[in-house]
């Protein structure tokens, strides 16, 4: 088996040839041609909702499919859209449901819903990148979460939205090596924990962003053995661990 850290590197070194190729298996690309050839014909919630395959598409796409079947919960997301504060959407504490309502934001744009270019090809962007993240963690689940914070740590606006979101707080809990028994303390001391230790709006920064993920994959993989041990990588003496891995870990031991 590939080491977390080299098949994260591989995949996100020409990240659009990676979604190119996901893009391109029959099935994701039978998939995104149904959806786009057919949710311009969608004017409604209603139709939406009843239009199964392509509800489901768009569920999946913003991370949502685990909820594809609870259409009167998803209604109500779509009915009461996001303008208002107290919509259910915004009470919801997840992002992905406010995402999900914006791209198909029939409260404020009715039948011109879909032919808007966020409830279409952003959507079929948004499937394809889903569907790389859930194929490599099917193979590997350290690739998935570094993928998933990849791409969603850089819009968390505090501590208490990675702690929010049980993938990104396993991700910082793997590289600041926070034990188990921190989900026991205050919300307030847990936030307090990370930010002694993490600039979140360093988060956007792309450069800050691959360094903590060298070091999460890194971890990842000294955690679940595919490295024997941090120190004979570091020296060479672990079978399989590639001078990237080593380098990473170097960096983990003396970088802090």
């Amino acid at each position: 088996m590939d080491t977390t850290f080299a098949t994260f590197q591989l995949l996100t070194r020409n990240l659009p040839r990676s979604l190119s190729l996901k893009a391109a298996e029959p099935t994701v690309a039978l998939e995104t041609k149904h959806f786009l050839a057919t949710v311009p014909g969608i004017k409604s919630v209603d139709a939406f909702l009843k239009n199964t395959r392509v509800f489901t598409y768009a569920m999946n796409a913003f991370g949502l499919g685990d909820m594809a079947h609870a259409k009167g919960y998803m209604r109500k997301v779509l009915t009461e859209g996001i303008t208002d504060k107290t919509a259910f959407a915004n009470r919801l504490n997840d992002e992905r449901f406010v995402a999900f309502a914006k791209a198909f934001d029939f409260d404020n744009y009715g039948a011109l819903t879909t032919t808007r270019p966020a409830a279409r090809q952003e959507v079929a962007d948004k499937y394809v990148r889903q569907m790389l993240e859930i194929d490599e963690g099917a193979q590997n689940e350290g690739v998935r979460l570094a993928l998933y914070f990849q791409r969603e740590a850089p819009n968390v606006k505090s501590a208490y939205g990675l702690l929010a979101d049980p993938a990104l707080w396993r991700v910082v809990k793997t590289i600041y090596g926070f034990p188990d028994a921190m989900a026991a303390a205050d919300i307030e001391k847990q936030a307090k924990a990370i930010t002694q230790r993490l600039d979140v709006a360093a988060l956007k920064e792309p450069a800050q962003l691959n360094r903590l993920l060298q070091r999460f994959t890194a971890r990842w993989d000294a955690d679940q053995g595919l490295v024997s041990s941090p120190v004979l990588a570091l020296f060479g003496k672990s079978p399989g661990v590639g001078s990237d891995v080593g380098m990473a870990l170097l960096s983990l031991k003396y970088g802090g």
